[in-house]
């Protein structure tokens, strides 16, 4: 049975935001690596299209955006959407019956499969499917955006905590 686990960078104050909360190289190491050893990934529709940047392959990039982005190709992904026609290479696209796909999927995999977004973990977390909660707090405080929990918070217990380069710290949870 696969294991469902929520984990995003986060600021001090709470919020989700890829564009102001810098990504270290250390952190950064961390993702490509965690990405590496997924089963799979399950995406919210914006979340996804933010994500969609790593099907390109840029002249710019450097060698470990280009390691990023293998992984990210790689990788089965379950895109959760109502709006979307279509969805890129090594995707599938989760249009009905979310809950009962997704249980579906942590029923036949077996490891870990991220679930990326605030809002579709909202919607996971209520159906009781989230096994496990990373919170990534870098030191900055942005006072406005998304929010890591984008509805009430479920009753956590702290699992582990450890330290992720100079400044990131990640605190992972279970359901109480």
């Amino acid at each position: 049975m696969a294991k469902l686990v929520f984990g995003m960078n986060q600021s001090l104050d709470g919020y989700v935001d890829h564009l102001e909360i810098p990504s270290a190289v250390a952190i950064f190491h961390h993702w490509i690596e965690h990405v590496r050893s997924l089963t799979g990934s399950v995406y919210g529709r914006r979340m996804y299209e933010v994500m969609r940047y790593w099907d390109d392959d840029l002249p710019e990039w450097s060698e470990e955006q280009r390691e990023f982005a293998e992984a990210w190709r790689n990788q089965p992904k379950w895109v959760v959407s109502r709006s979307l026609k279509s969805v890129g290479p090594n995707a599938t696209l989760v249009r009905d019956d979310i809950e009962g796909t997704i249980r579906g999927l942590k029923a036949q995999l077996v490891g870990e499969i991220a679930i990326s977004g605030p809002d579709l973990a909202r919607s996971l977390t209520d159906f009781g499917l989230i096994d496990e909660y990373r919170l990534y707090l870098h030191p900055v405080v942005l006072g406005r955006g998304k929010p890591f929990f984008a509805g009430p918070r479920p009753p956590l217990r702290l699992l582990a905590s450890d330290r992720i380069g100079e400044d990131t710290v990640r605190l992972t949870y279970v359901p109480a």
